[in-house]
């Protein structure tokens, strides 16, 4: 009797899917709710005391940060700028032939007499010195070629969401753009050293360790170039 609540929580959640499937397919996909990135932030996070606020005369401004520090991002929760200006050409073309021909015989010219027996049970010009003869050959050719061209050119704000021993920063950013019924996504991640940090609180991608840059999209158009699921698990497990 216990399995018959998991059995119809199951069917639900299934009719929940299919439902928001079904809903994303008439009125096209939806933003993902904004949220601090949870995946790289820990559970809880120290917090620095409010500035107490100074007398009427006092250079100091209540709500500034610092008034002689640095404004770069240096501590969890602080936000950065990633300039990601990728642009990327290879071109590569190998070429490969492979032949190979053998062959052996072999043959028994005296065993006990007998091989005047296997003459006559195999007639037709049995020869004793040449009973076992191979021959074979392998010819392969191989040519393959990859001319790729890429160019992205794009800015995005991230989030310092850890601070590692050496002092150097785990940053995490998302961009979410809705055009229409297609949303372009773009997420970064990696490490980066505060020293690399510009004066305008900038870094480039190419300083970024451990990049992790994904630029994508999901919608009908993205729907619509992508290979089928039957096809593309044809083409994966066909042994041909």
């Amino acid at each position: 009797m216990r399995t018959l609540p998991l059995i119809a929580l199951s069917l639900s959640a299934l009719s929940l899917a299919a439902c928001s499937t079904a809903i994303e397919a008439v009125k096209g996909p939806e933003l993902a709710p904004i949220g601090y990135p949870a995946a790289l932030v820990p559970i809880e996070q120290a917090y620095l005391p409010e500035p107490t606020s100074a007398s009427a005369n006092s250079l100091w401004r209540t709500g500034s940060r610092s008034f002689f520090g640095d404004q770069r991002a240096r501590r969890v929760g602080d936000i950065l700028t990633v300039a990601i200006d990728i642009n990327d050409r290879a071109q590569t073309q190998n070429s490969t032939q492979r032949n190979r021909t053998n062959s052996a015989s072999g043959g028994v010219t005296n065993f006990f007499g007998l091989e005047n027996s296997l003459g006559r049970a195999f007639p037709g010009g049995f020869d004793a010195a040449n009973m076992i003869g191979t021959e074979g050959a392998v010819n392969a050719n191989g040519s393959g070629s990859v001319n790729r061209s890429e160019r992205v050119n794009l800015t995005v704000a991230a989030v310092v969401t850890a601070v590692m021993p050496n002092g150097n920063l785990v940053i995490q950013g998302r961009q979410e753009v809705r055009t229409n019924r297609e949303v372009r996504e773009l997420t970064v991640a990696g490490i980066v050293r505060p020293e690399d940090i510009s004066s305008a609180n900038t870094i480039r991608h190419s300083q970024i360790a451990e990049a992790r840059i994904s630029y994508g999209g999901r919608g009908d158009i993205s729907r619509m170039q992508a290979t089928p699921a039957a096809q593309s698990l044809v083409e994966r497990f066909s042994p041909f």
